[in-house]
């Protein structure tokens, strides 16, 4: 093979290649949770996070009744001031917002009281529980979710340790229909080396319905640089992801 027919042979590295092009889990609007402390902070991760191939973006601050006490009259305002800052700096991406939700005694009073929730596609509702103690109304948020039209999202499944000890668990809260969303950072290892397991683990039983970037500052897009070389992030392109059916 000549050395032009190798060059234009060869499989370009470049965003074009990706095959991710919406991100539905990360902290961008700036000073309200544990993610973004700036408006300059934030601009800065959306360029980056548009260099990496993303079209979309769909921040998801948290809402935690005891610490993080946001709502739709926070998240709104927050989410504008960002999107005008990006079309004045003609940076091309679309920008919406849902949340994260804290399962705690908050949050169910809100599905007891059908309080509308921030939701993102078709009424995807993003939510975590504790990493360390599975709640006791896990079971009851989700029944409440499913029956009020809700489709719930189990954020990074693979850092709760409470399902560590075996995967049936995973399972028995997959099988209920709540779909999972792993985070990519997790297949580098960025958090743990149980939590890049289950990760793979989840891929290699196809239990992985979204990828996110939980992106809450520039350590973690650093990261995001090394997950693409894992041989796991190639077996996402096997799985039907519902990532890009978020941008329609």
């Amino acid at each position: 093979m000549s050395f032009l027919s190798q060059l234009f042979s060869k499989k370009p590295e470049t965003p074009a290649d990706d095959f991710i092009f919406a991100d539905m889990h990360s902290h961008l609007i700036p000073a309200i949770d544990d993610g973004s402390k700036s408006l300059e902070e934030s601009v800065a991760l959306v360029k980056n996070l548009k260099a990496l191939g993303y079209k979309k973006i769909i921040t998801t601050p948290h809402i935690m009744g005891d610490f993080f006490k946001n709502t739709r009259e926070t998240i709104v305002p927050g989410l504008k001031m960002l999107s005008d800052k990006l079309a004045e700096e003609n940076i091309d991406i679309i920008l919406q917002a849902a949340a994260e939700y804290y399962l705690d005694e908050w949050f169910m009073e809100k599905l007891e009281k059908d309080e509308p929730l921030l939701t993102f596609g078709k009424n995807y509702v993003l939510f975590e529980t504790s990493y360390m103690n599975e709640s006791r109304q896990l079971h009851q948020a989700i029944f409440l979710m499913r029956s009020k039209g809700y489709s719930p999202v189990l954020a990074h499944p693979e850092r709760y340790t409470y399902l560590y000890e075996g995967f049936d668990h995973f399972r028995k809260i997959y099988d209920m229909g709540v779909l999972f969303q792993v985070n990519l950072n997790s297949l580098a290892g960025y958090y743990s080396k149980p939590a890049k397991h289950f990760a793979e683990k989840l891929i290699d039983h196809k239990m992985v319905d979204f990828v996110g970037t939980d992106c809450h500052g520039e350590r973690h897009i650093e990261v995001l640089h090394k997950v693409k070389a894992s041989p796991y992030y190639n077996k996402l392109r096997d799985l039907p992801l519902l990532n890009n059916s978020l941008l329609s």
